[in-house]
């Protein structure tokens, strides 16, 4: 195991600030994400690193640094992603760096990449997200640990509740976020999905943080597991990336230069987690003028030659064009 960043720079007592980051890449119709093992513990994390006052002049200049020193990535486009303060939540990492008894806030960033490029790092490495959350691709139907372990295990968890008031209010989260009892699925509620198995007691995370008034019940088959809180920091980002391809045409930050429709919609179908249909997609590109075609084509193993694309970056910077249309195929369309 390397030896971990220090979590705590010299002359801060009490309070630490770190920088995560969750960095995704698309290649074919996988999302992946960008991972580190060994940093701080032997799980799986997200690349991370304290944010140090001294050598950094601002959080993402740090991010960079710490990624790049972990993982050998050069970040391209990144964003901020949401604040992670919850008192303990980084009481494994901070024990291990020295840094026992501190409060630790993490500041996350989302960033975008065309492409999962070799990395450097020892321990790094680009995994697909379903490792983590294998409930969560809806592509081939609905997936088979939902019915066989996970709504068994809610509906034990939902029968445990102490009164009728108390069982309802889970059954209603339940129902909401897995879609139990013909109930529609949102894709935008993974953190919703995850928090929930967490509470539940159902993920090893669970039994690993659990204190005197919670008794965690792990069940397998549900992803593995990550340091830290950091399954919750990437099921956050991956509720954003769903979210914003409503209202913002994120995904072309996934994509290369030049690219086909077929390889643009097999990235959507991979972020949002179910298949779309096909004829209204394009048509949708159509309208909102996302997309001109080069003239160029690329030969297809097996088929006829397809018309290679690009983004029309133009039509954002003079608000053309907001969100993708992402219209789902029906079962048996």
């Amino acid at each position: 195991m390397r030896s971990a960043p220090p979590l705590k720079p010299a002359g801060y007592d009490g309070l630490v600030v770190g920088l995560n980051a969750v960095i995704f890449a698309a290649k074919e119709s996988e999302i992946s994400v960008l991972v580190a093992k060994g940093v701080a513990t032997p799980e799986t994390a997200l690349p991370f690193g304290p944010f140090d006052p001294e050598k950094h002049r601002t959080f993402e200049i740090g991010l960079r640094e710490w990624v790049r020193e972990q993982t050998g990535f050069e970040l391209g486009y990144v964003e901020q992603l949401y604040t992670f303060g919850d008192r303990g939540r980084e009481a494994p990492l901070a024990a291990l760096a020295g840094a026992e008894g501190g409060r630790v806030i993490s500041v996350g960033y989302l960033g975008l990449a065309p492409e999962p490029r070799t990395l450097k790092g020892a321990g790094a490495s680009w995994s697909p997200w379903s490792r983590f959350y294998p409930w969560e691709d809806h592509r081939g139907g609905r997936p088979a640990v939902l019915n066989e372990v996970i709504e068994p295990a809610l509906r034990n968890w939902i029968d445990e509740a102490a009164g009728p008031g108390a069982r309802a209010a889970r059954y209603d989260r339940a129902r909401a976020t897995f879609a139990l009892d013909d109930a529609p699925w949102t894709e935008e509620r993974a953190l919703d999905r995850y928090e929930l198995l967490y509470e539940a007691g159902l993920v090893p995370e669970a039994a690993r943080d659990q204190s005197g008034e919670h008794f965690a019940h792990p069940i397998e088959g549900l992803g593995e597991p990550m340091a830290s809180d950091h399954r919750r920091i990437l099921a956050t980002a991956i509720s954003r990336l769903r979210g914003k391809l409503k209202y913002r045409p994120v995904v072309f930050e996934l994509m290369p230069e030049l690219f086909t429709l077929s390889q643009l919609q097999r990235v959507v179908e991979a972020i949002a987690g179910y298949p779309i249909h096909k004829q209204n997609f394009r048509r949708a590109l159509d309208r909102a003028g996302f997309v001109e075609g080069t003239g160029r084509m690329q030969s297809q193993t097996g088929g006829r030659p397809a018309e290679l694309y690009r983004f029309r970056r133009e039509a954002v910077r003079k608000g053309e064009v907001l969100g993708l249309a992402t219209p789902r195929l029906k079962d048996g369309a």
